[in-house]
Protein backbone atom coordinates (compact mmCIF):
# COMPACT_ATOMS: atom_id res chain seq x y z
CA UNK A 1 0.00 0.00 0.00
CA UNK A 2 1.52 3.28 -0.73
CA UNK A 3 1.67 5.72 2.03
CA UNK A 4 0.72 9.31 1.29
CA UNK A 5 2.50 12.53 2.34
CA UNK A 6 1.53 13.98 5.87
CA UNK A 7 3.76 17.22 5.18
CA UNK A 8 5.14 18.28 1.75
CA UNK A 9 8.80 17.87 0.59
CA UNK A 10 10.23 20.79 -1.31
CA UNK A 11 11.38 20.19 -4.68
CA UNK A 12 14.50 21.67 -3.45
CA UNK A 13 15.06 19.27 -0.25
CA UNK A 14 14.76 16.49 -2.59
CA UNK A 15 17.34 18.33 -4.77
CA UNK A 16 19.62 19.30 -2.21
CA UNK A 17 19.24 15.38 -0.97
CA UNK A 18 19.64 14.02 -4.16
CA UNK A 19 23.11 15.83 -5.54
CA UNK A 20 24.49 15.33 -1.87
CA UNK A 21 23.80 11.68 -1.88
CA UNK A 22 24.92 11.37 -5.60
CA UNK A 23 28.24 12.79 -4.93
CA UNK A 24 28.94 9.89 -1.94
CA UNK A 25 28.05 7.36 -4.23
CA UNK A 26 30.16 8.44 -6.95
CA UNK A 27 33.02 8.84 -4.18
CA UNK A 28 32.36 5.11 -3.04
CA UNK A 29 31.74 3.73 -6.13
CA UNK A 30 35.31 4.94 -6.68
CA UNK A 31 35.93 3.03 -4.11
CA UNK A 32 34.70 -0.15 -5.22
CA UNK A 33 32.10 -0.57 -2.77
CA UNK A 34 29.23 0.19 -4.52
CA UNK A 35 29.89 -1.43 -8.04
CA UNK A 36 26.98 -1.70 -10.80
CA UNK A 37 23.92 -1.16 -8.61
CA UNK A 38 25.03 -2.26 -5.37
CA UNK A 39 25.12 -0.24 -2.22
CA UNK A 40 22.03 2.33 -1.12
CA UNK A 41 22.36 5.77 0.68
CA UNK A 42 19.64 7.83 2.28
CA UNK A 43 19.30 11.20 4.10
CA UNK A 44 16.57 11.91 6.41
CA UNK A 45 14.54 15.32 5.07
CA UNK A 46 11.96 15.09 7.74
CA UNK A 47 12.05 14.10 11.10
CA UNK A 48 8.09 13.87 11.77
CA UNK A 49 6.95 11.89 10.62
CA UNK A 50 10.27 10.62 9.20
CA UNK A 51 10.93 10.82 5.54
CA UNK A 52 14.00 9.75 3.75
CA UNK A 53 15.14 10.52 0.33
CA UNK A 54 16.86 6.92 -0.95
CA UNK A 55 19.08 6.43 -4.06
CA UNK A 56 16.79 4.64 -6.33
CA UNK A 57 16.83 1.10 -7.56
CA UNK A 58 18.67 -0.31 -10.82
CA UNK A 59 21.08 2.96 -11.15
CA UNK A 60 24.61 2.47 -11.76
CA UNK A 61 25.63 4.09 -8.01
CA UNK A 62 28.79 5.67 -10.44
CA UNK A 63 26.51 7.66 -12.45
CA UNK A 64 23.25 9.28 -10.05
CA UNK A 65 22.63 12.59 -10.53
CA UNK A 66 20.27 14.80 -8.19
CA UNK A 67 17.16 13.31 -9.34
CA UNK A 68 18.15 9.80 -8.59
CA UNK A 69 16.30 9.62 -5.56
CA UNK A 70 13.05 8.53 -3.93
CA UNK A 71 11.27 9.78 -0.99
CA UNK A 72 9.98 6.86 1.57
CA UNK A 73 8.49 6.87 4.92
CA UNK A 74 9.17 5.12 8.01
CA UNK A 75 9.02 1.92 7.16
CA UNK A 76 10.41 2.28 3.84
CA UNK A 77 7.35 2.43 1.53
CA UNK A 78 7.17 5.14 -1.43
CA UNK A 79 5.95 8.59 0.16
CA UNK A 80 5.13 10.33 -3.15
CA UNK A 81 2.46 9.03 -5.30
CA UNK A 82 3.27 10.40 -8.27
CA UNK A 83 6.96 9.04 -8.60
CA UNK A 84 6.53 5.66 -9.87
CA UNK A 85 10.22 4.44 -9.42
CA UNK A 86 10.76 2.38 -6.81
CA UNK A 87 13.54 2.74 -3.77
CA UNK A 88 16.30 0.69 -2.70
CA UNK A 89 15.24 -2.76 -1.59
CA UNK A 90 17.24 -1.43 1.64
CA UNK A 91 15.20 1.75 2.47
CA UNK A 92 12.94 0.00 5.53
CA UNK A 93 16.51 -0.85 7.26
CA UNK A 94 17.50 2.64 6.52
CA UNK A 95 14.94 4.03 7.92
CA UNK A 96 14.64 1.91 10.85
CA UNK A 97 18.44 2.66 11.93
CA UNK A 98 17.63 6.38 10.79
CA UNK A 99 14.66 5.91 13.94
CA UNK A 100 16.52 3.82 16.02
CA UNK A 101 19.35 6.06 16.57
CA UNK A 102 18.57 9.64 15.56
CA UNK A 103 20.80 9.22 12.71
CA UNK A 104 20.42 11.94 9.59
CA UNK A 105 22.10 9.37 7.10
CA UNK A 106 22.82 5.98 6.32
CA UNK A 107 24.97 4.52 3.99
CA UNK A 108 24.99 1.04 2.93
CA UNK A 109 28.32 -0.21 0.80
CA UNK A 110 28.92 -3.70 -0.26
CA UNK A 111 32.93 -3.23 0.31
CA UNK A 112 34.64 -6.74 0.47
CA UNK A 113 36.43 -6.52 4.12
CA UNK A 114 33.04 -6.39 5.56
CA UNK A 115 31.26 -9.39 3.81
CA UNK A 116 34.54 -10.76 4.63
CA UNK A 117 34.97 -9.91 8.34
CA UNK A 118 31.39 -10.66 8.95
CA UNK A 119 32.01 -14.23 7.62
CA UNK A 120 34.72 -14.53 9.28
CA UNK A 121 33.44 -13.24 12.91
CA UNK A 122 29.43 -13.84 12.39
CA UNK A 123 29.72 -13.00 16.36
CA UNK A 124 30.60 -10.12 15.88
CA UNK A 125 33.81 -8.07 15.10
CA UNK A 126 35.92 -7.15 18.29
CA UNK A 127 38.26 -4.13 17.66
CA UNK A 128 41.06 -2.44 20.11
CA UNK A 129 44.17 -0.48 20.10
CA UNK A 130 43.97 0.90 17.06
CA UNK A 131 44.19 4.73 16.59
CA UNK A 132 41.24 5.18 13.66
CA UNK A 133 38.75 3.99 16.91
CA UNK A 134 39.14 7.46 17.63
CA UNK A 135 37.48 7.86 14.01
CA UNK A 136 34.07 6.33 15.14
CA UNK A 137 33.89 8.31 18.89
CA UNK A 138 35.73 5.56 20.92
CA UNK A 139 39.06 5.17 22.55
CA UNK A 140 42.43 3.92 21.08
CA UNK A 141 43.09 1.86 23.87
CA UNK A 142 42.40 -0.91 26.53
CA UNK A 143 38.86 -0.55 25.17
CA UNK A 144 37.21 -2.92 22.93
CA UNK A 145 34.79 -2.35 20.54
CA UNK A 146 32.42 -4.46 18.18
CA UNK A 147 30.55 -3.93 15.52
CA UNK A 148 27.75 -6.05 15.76
CA UNK A 149 27.28 -8.61 12.75
CA UNK A 150 23.77 -9.97 11.89
CA UNK A 151 22.52 -12.65 9.37
CA UNK A 152 21.03 -11.49 5.50
CA UNK A 153 17.45 -11.65 4.72
CA UNK A 154 15.41 -10.28 2.16
CA UNK A 155 12.85 -9.05 4.25
CA UNK A 156 13.88 -5.85 6.08
CA UNK A 157 10.90 -5.65 8.62
CA UNK A 158 13.59 -8.81 9.96
CA UNK A 159 16.48 -7.36 9.51
CA UNK A 160 14.95 -4.49 11.81
CA UNK A 161 14.30 -6.37 14.42
CA UNK A 162 18.22 -8.04 14.09
CA UNK A 163 19.42 -5.11 14.16
CA UNK A 164 17.27 -3.80 17.45
CA UNK A 165 18.82 -7.30 19.02
CA UNK A 166 22.38 -6.03 18.35
CA UNK A 167 22.46 -2.39 19.01
CA UNK A 168 23.21 -0.71 21.82
CA UNK A 169 22.07 2.80 22.54
CA UNK A 170 25.20 5.31 23.65
CA UNK A 171 24.92 5.93 27.47
CA UNK A 172 27.39 8.24 29.43
CA UNK A 173 30.83 7.50 28.50
CA UNK A 174 29.74 4.44 26.51
CA UNK A 175 29.55 5.99 22.68
CA UNK A 176 27.46 4.04 20.10
CA UNK A 177 29.09 1.73 17.48
CA UNK A 178 27.72 3.64 14.16
CA UNK A 179 28.40 0.81 11.81
CA UNK A 180 26.84 -2.62 11.42
CA UNK A 181 28.16 -5.97 9.08
CA UNK A 182 25.01 -7.78 6.85
CA UNK A 183 26.64 -11.45 7.02
CA UNK A 184 26.83 -12.09 3.27
CA UNK A 185 25.98 -8.87 1.96
CA UNK A 186 28.01 -5.59 3.00
CA UNK A 187 27.71 -2.70 5.78
CA UNK A 188 26.22 -0.16 7.08
CA UNK A 189 27.29 3.24 8.49
CA UNK A 190 24.78 6.40 10.07
CA UNK A 191 25.67 9.77 11.45
CA UNK A 192 24.04 13.28 12.38
CA UNK A 193 25.02 14.53 8.99
CA UNK A 194 26.39 13.11 5.71
CA UNK A 195 29.73 14.17 6.62
CA UNK A 196 29.34 12.50 9.55
CA UNK A 197 28.10 8.74 8.23
CA UNK A 198 31.01 9.00 5.40
CA UNK A 199 33.41 9.56 7.96
CA UNK A 200 31.98 6.17 10.25
CA UNK A 201 31.72 4.21 6.78
CA UNK A 202 35.46 4.87 6.08
CA UNK A 203 37.15 4.76 8.97
CA UNK A 204 35.30 1.24 9.94
CA UNK A 205 35.78 0.06 6.62
CA UNK A 206 39.22 0.72 7.25
CA UNK A 207 39.38 -0.86 10.65
CA UNK A 208 37.61 -4.04 8.90
CA UNK A 209 40.49 -4.28 6.20
CA UNK A 210 43.13 -4.07 8.76
CA UNK A 211 41.88 -6.93 10.53
CA UNK A 212 41.21 -8.84 7.53
CA UNK A 213 44.81 -8.74 6.51
CA UNK A 214 45.81 -9.25 10.00
CA UNK A 215 43.89 -12.04 11.78
CA UNK A 216 44.23 -14.81 9.21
Amino acid sequence: MTALLTAPVSPETMTEAGRALAAESARFAGFGWMRGTGGNLSVVVQRDPLLLAVTASGLDKSELSERDVVLVDAAGRPADPSDPRPPSAEAGLHAHIAARTGARAVFHVHAIDSVIAGHRWPQGVDIRDLEMLKGIGHPAHDVTVRVPVIPNHQDMAVEAARFDEVYRDPVPGVPEVPALIVAGHGMYAWGDSVMAARRHLEITEWLLRYLVAVER
